[in-house]
């Protein structure tokens, strides 16, 4: 037996899960006017948009930064368009999804897809984005950070997030110098804090890349073993943040301008994702 299908079903089904008014009444119809069946019904519709979508790549989207105190996140939220990623209600529901994660203290993308939104799993509220945008929706990267400040720092329209542990609890000069760090960080890109955190790995590669440079501009092997030192030293005052030039005051490195902030204070970590990466 057919079910009457009212205008203000479909009306409230497309109010609580944002899908097409055809969608809904479609789902209902299908449903035999089972309001929850409906929103199932949806959510499977989601999945196979997922699943027919999957070999597209979700190169856009958006980056949100967040802290509270000793703790700070980043979540990386991607859409295959920047049309999409433009998109304010799109915006949203990223800020939604990192203000879940930092209130949960979420430590991986499947922990936070596993957390409660609107009654339903985060991953539950991914598939209706996509039954209702059409592109593949996804948390692509999450990060995090414990110290005794972090501080958050968004750049240029959601495309690039950063957070920045700083070594003291919070006070206003802390996290202005901490803020300063995160915009250094932003356009810098450093690899890591300093020296230390540079992996050995790395470390052999620009050693052997400069040996065979030194060589090839005809220094002895002998000679060149201790040129490849200073052209390493070069490559941590560029790729490490702490002796890098400050990009506010270029006749500062970042390690001085902490020191004029405070004597002992210093970063104890970082994180920075971007769109895309």
């Amino acid at each position: 037996m057919s079910v009457n299908i009212t205008a203000a079903q479909v009306n409230d089904l497309r109010k609580q899960t944002g899908a097409g008014m055809m969608d809904c009444r479609k789902a209902l119809t299908e449903t035999g006017g089972d309001f929850e069946a409906a929103i199932d019904w949806l959510r499977k519709k989601g999945q196979k948009v997922a699943a027919n979508r999957s070999d597209r790549e979700a190169k856009e989207g958006v980056v949100i930064a967040k802290a509270e105190g000793t703790y700070g996140i980043i979540i990386s939220l991607s859409s295959e368009t920047d049309f999409v990623a433009k998109n304010q209600e799109f915006i949203d529901f990223a800020n939604r999804l990192a203000d879940i994660a930092l209130d949960t203290k979420a430590d991986s993308i499947e922990a936070l897809k596993s957390a409660k939104m609107d009654g339903v799993t985060v991953s539950d509220k991914l598939l209706e984005m996509v039954a209702k945008i059409g592109e593949k929706i996804d948390i692509t990267r999450f990060e995090q950070v414990e110290a005794e400040h972090v501080v958050p720092y968004i750049h240029g329209n959601y495309r690039i997030a950063v957070l920045v542990g700083m070594n003291k609890p919070h006070a206003e000069h802390i996290h202005t110098a901490g803020r300063d760090i995160a915009m250094q960080i932003a356009a810098m890109s450093p690899m890591a804090v300093d020296e230390k955190g540079i992996s050995g790995e790395t470390l052999e590669r620009e050693r052997k890349i400069a040996i065979e440079q030194i060589v090839a501009e005809g220094k002895p092997q002998e000679m060149a073993e201790k040129i490849a030192q200073g052209k390493l030293n070069k490559f941590f005052k560029e790729n490490t943040l702490l002796p890098q030039a400050f990009v506010k005051d270029n006749n500062k490195t970042v390690a001085d301008y902490l020191k004029s902030v405070e004597s002992d204070l210093t970063v104890i970590g970082f994180k920075r994702v971007a769109v895309g990466s």
